[in-house]
């Protein structure tokens, strides 16, 4: 579970969450697995019904995404704030009920202003999926956010693709689909389909938030070939974490959506 940093010589570097984040708690690990299968219930609970494992359609937005989103979500405060990608409000408020959902873009980047004029350590959290994020607004929303350093981060989440033979990360910013290196802030990119890596990179990135060093973008990749959900239980079972007893007690302390259904 590794992911690559891609980082301007002239920005900040991100800082770690906390002195050993490296090593992430069993309870945090097992709290980002029964998070992940709320949102799996979520995504077969949906209208249009999904074959098993098939991880593409209408609502791949939800289905697939559990890694990015729960890594990304889970630790967020109240009133922090996150403007969702296309249909991700539901799964969102699964995740984490407790942060404020921005109605779009311009909110988002009008809270992550109010939050660093008030001194108030509270971030946003930009999601944007497939070509969106390179649309004028959200190249502007970056800008905006380089130039008054604001706490905020872009999480880019691209759509589903072969895995190569060897998975390589992007070694140049010209890789990314976004023209970060005229922001001059830090830019990551992650295995969109490791929930642990996207977790550790997110809480990175929202430490360095917090601290007022401002804004990073996280580009999340998905591989067709990977489910999240497999790839946790099969990283908790090299941990000594996951057995059937273990997924069935979980699954029955998070049988309710109510609020991501109301």
């Amino acid at each position: 579970m590794t992911a690559k940093s891609n980082q301007q010589p002239s920005a900040a570097p991100v800082q770690p969450a906390q002195s050993g984040f490296s090593l992430i708690s069993n309870d945090k690990l097992l709290q980002l697995y029964s998070t992940m299968l709320k949102c799996r219930s979520l995504a077969e609970r949906s209208p249009i019904p999904l074959k098993p494992g098939k991880l593409t359609g209408r609502h791949s937005s939800i289905l697939g995404r559990e890694a990015a989103a729960v890594g990304v979500a889970i630790d967020l405060l109240p009133e922090d704030t996150i403007a969702p990608a296309n249909r991700d409000r539901a799964l969102l408020n699964a995740i984490n009920p407790s942060v404020t959902l921005a109605a779009g873009l311009h909110h988002a980047t009008r809270a992550a202003q109010a939050n660093k004029d008030n001194k108030n350590n509270k971030i946003a959290v930009v999601l944007s999926t497939g070509n969106s994020a390179s649309l004028p607004s959200w190249q502007k929303a970056l800008n905006l956010a380089a130039a008054h350093n604001l706490p905020t981060l872009f999480i880019s989440l691209h759509p589903l693709k072969p895995q190569p033979p060897a998975l390589e990360w992007p070694t140049r910013f010209e890789d990314i689909p976004l023209k970060t290196k005229d922001y001059a802030f830090p830019a990551i990119t992650v295995d969109g389909n490791d929930a642990v890596a996207v977790y550790r990179v997110a809480s990175e990135a929202i430490a360095h938030a917090r601290k007022g060093h401002g804004p990073t973008l996280i580009v999340c990749r998905r591989w067709k070939t990977g489910d999240p959900l497999l790839n946790m239980e099969k990283y908790l079972i090299r941990k000594g974490l996951f057995t059937e007893d273990c997924k069935r007690q979980v699954a029955a302390l998070s049988p309710g959506l109510h609020a991501a259904q109301e």
